[in-house]
């Protein structure tokens, strides 16, 4: 089996990312991709020294008919683990062609967050996948004052597939720095979810990028909560179109935390489709921010994409930013977009409340309500991760 750590290879990735921050310099508010950012935070974590994650526990069971790994530690994640059939590590030479190419083919290589990750991680998991495999669920948790940086690759063979469920847990103002890179091959599937649970005082900055072959289906539900400052950049190119891609996001913020989701579709080829819906909730002194761009050039003909952006203030002090960008060059498609930004509404508050119920629980079931249609999309083995209980329990803060 092939360790999951790779120092050799990454030390060069080490220094080219460390000239690279010095090169780009620290992002200023006149750069449009940090213009509502809390530039402050994010320097916080720039700041930080580099660690390794500790032991988890309190996790729930093992699951039954998947694998689990555990990534961050100074231990390699592959070791002493028996991978599935279809589960196989790359190997040096397979990991050299493959690292970075998603990146740079989705537009973000060279952006600080990904620079940032490329000068501070020593590890990388590196994973092919052929034929139908059993659930994958990666656990990376850190705690105390530092930064953790991991990064994950993904090769899915023609006709793969796989649920996928990445959970993130931190504490202690803890900061997480990840990478994810997917292929898809022609015809494979990856349901991708991701759940990201903190205490409210860590810091999260992830970039996950995803190419897709023709044919091939990709859906990503997203979960975060209980994060001081965070950005997230799912970021999918669709290389020569036929291909499907779901998005369904929850952001949660609450206190005075910032969540910020900067996502980046383009179709390269015709026939493709979008199905992608954002929801955000801030209450407290919070701040959510919804930046989702769709690209449409020629060479995309009858694109078929939808983007949502759905947010709900619960507070007079919170507030929310959402930017939907189209940018349409073909001229035979469907696009379309929409941004609401609202309260709860007190006719459906007050219809519960006539019916005996007091206004606490009827705040709590509309908000379940609210949740819930992105939590279902989670992969089935989130379950056992009680998201739905987190997010109501990050929002009684």
């Amino acid at each position: 089996m092939v360790a999951s750590t790779h120092g050799t290879l990454l030390e060069p990735v080490q220094h080219r990312g460390r000239e690279a921050l010095d090169r780009l310099g620290f992002p200023t508010r006149s750069q449009e991709p940090w213009r509502f950012t809390n530039l402050s935070r994010l320097k916080a974590v720039g700041e930080l020294p580099v660690i390794e994650a500790d032991p988890l526990s309190d996790l729930p069971d093992v699951p039954q008919s998947g694998l689990r790994l555990l990534i961050g530690s100074g231990a390699d994640s592959l070791e002493g683990v028996e991978l599935p059939d279809g589960i196989n590590a790359l190997n040096l030479d397979q990991l050299k062609l493959a690292l970075g190419s998603t990146l740079h083919r989705c537009g973000c290589s060279n952006d600080w967050p990904v620079e940032l990750n490329h000068a501070s991680s020593r590890q990388v998991l590196a994973l092919r996948i052929s034929g139908k495999v059993p659930p994958l669920e990666l656990v990376i948790g850190a705690s105390g004052q530092g930064l953790l940086s991991t990064r994950v690759l993904l090769l899915l063979e023609e006709k793969a597939e796989l649920d996928l469920l990445q959970v993130f847990r931190a504490d202690s103002g803890a900061a997480h720095s990840h990478l994810c890179e997917v292929v898809l091959g022609q015809e494979s599937r990856l349901q991708h979810g991701v759940l990201s649970l903190g205490d409210g005082s860590g810091s999260l900055l992830t970039t996950l990028a995803t190419q897709q072959e023709p044919r091939s289906q990709y859906e990503l539900t997203t979960v975060f909560q209980g994060w001081s400052f965070g950005r997230v950049e799912p970021r999918v190119l669709q290389l020569d179109g036929q291909a499907k891609t779901s998005i369904k996001g929850l952001a949660v913020t609450t206190e005075d935390q910032q969540l910020a989701i900067h996502s980046g579709m383009r179709f390269d080829g015709p026939e493709g489709e979008l199905d992608q819906l954002q929801k955000s909730l801030a209450s407290g002194r919070s701040h959510a921010i919804f930046n989702g761009s769709i690209q449409v050039p020629r060479a995309a003909q009858r694109t078929n994409a939808a983007q949502l952006s759905r947010n709900l203030l619960l507070s007079t002090k919170a507030r929310i930013d959402t930017k939907p960008e189209l940018e349409i060059i073909a001229d035979d498609v469907r696009c379309a977009h929409g941004a609401t930004v609202s309260q709860l509404q007190e006719d459906e508050l007050f219809y519960l409340r006539s019916r005996g119920i007091t206004e606490t629980e009827a705040t709590s079931l509309l908000l379940r309500g609210y949740c819930q249609e992105v939590i279902n999309q989670l992969p089935v083995q989130a379950e056992r991760w009680r998201p739905l209980e987190q997010v109501q329990k990050e929002l009684s803060r």
